[in-house]
């Protein structure tokens, strides 16, 4: 697979990005079929279509091309590496954290040559799964996480008459403001642990909430998650600590607790017994589950998916 003879199977949510999508989309299939390539533009809002759409395109022999945000990189991703095929990113989204992991560019002219001449390279992906014999589970390329940025992630998808670059940080402050500890349990690769949290993280990627290095050390092909616990603190404290995770001084914090592990299960509930909401890569999971007896359980998927980066 080099140079023109490559071919491109572009998947594109046009919602993304307030409808950004499109405009990238035009001009880098543009640059890529002057550059000889086969570029095949597919607009899908369905992620119950993108199984059928990527058996075909891995079929004949094309690279998967994800248009939009975080969420729909993950609903692509699961099944490109089911289908043994080769994935790219073109971001598009209204976060892109998943993008910014991998250096993307952002510019046309650089990305036609990244999906042109990179070679594939393994990266590792997470398989989140809800309790029970029948429980559904979920690819997820970036992270999860449960508590205030779940809530936050959650006020962003209400708060489109914000311009982007205000969405997550307004959210931020708006989630912390309101925000109520999760009583919660923890396990990682058989180590328990409790915890009166603002959040956690379970993380294969640095970034989330559009630029935040939630996760500093986090690498896509370690073969291991990092877990971030921010335990409960006053709101004024948090709202105030928060500059310090767009650049992962957060993690130096005493309030802060960095685990790895290569499975991870997570219960509990708010303090008063509400449910806790529970987000995958701008993506809202449900409730997470209260018991420890049937938590919700994040395992990672080492070299899952080949990647052009």
């Amino acid at each position: 697979m080099s140079g023109p003879a490559r071919a491109f199977a572009f998947l594109v949510n046009p919602a993304a990005g307030g409808g950004a999508a499109p405009k990238v989309v035009v001009p880098l299939a543009r640059a890529l079929r002057e550059s000889g390539a086969e570029v095949e533009v597919t607009y899908t809002t369905s992620a119950a279509e993108t199984p059928a759409l990527v058996a075909a395109a891995v079929e004949r022999g094309a690279v998967l091309v994800s248009v939009g945000g975080d969420g729909m990189l993950s609903s692509v991703a699961g099944s490109v590496a089911q289908h043994g095929g080769v994935l790219a990113v073109v971001p598009a989204g209204r976060g892109n954290d998943f993008a910014r992991m991998l250096a993307v560019p952002t510019e046309t002219a650089a990305q036609a040559r990244l999906l042109l001449a990179a070679e594939p390279r393994p990266i590792d992906l997470l398989r989140v799964t809800r309790p029970g014999p029948d429980g559904p589970s979920y690819v997820v390329a970036g992270s999860v996480y449960a508590g205030v940025d779940a809530r936050a992630a959650e006020i962003v998808d209400r708060s489109h008459w914000l311009p982007s670059r205000l969405q997550y940080p307004v959210a931020a402050v708006r989630a912390l403001a309101t925000y109520r500890p999760v009583e919660c349990t923890l396990d990682v690769d058989g180590a328990r642990s409790t915890h009166t949290a603002a959040t956690v993280v379970v993380a294969n990627s640095r970034y989330y909430g559009k630029g935040m290095a939630i996760a500093p050390s986090a690498s896509v092909d370690d073969g291991l998650l990092d877990v971030i616990v921010i335990e409960a603190a006053s709101r004024l404290d948090l709202i105030r600590s928060l500059p310090k995770v767009y650049d992962g001084s957060h993690v130096d914090l005493a309030e802060v607790t960095v685990l790895t592990g290569r499975r991870v299960s997570l219960s509990g509930r708010h303090r008063g017994g509400a449910a806790v909401p529970v987000g995958a890569d701008g993506e809202a999971l449900g409730a997470l589950p209260a018991g420890a007896g049937d938590p919700l359980t994040v395992e990672l998927v080492p070299g899952a998916v080949r990647v052009l980066a």
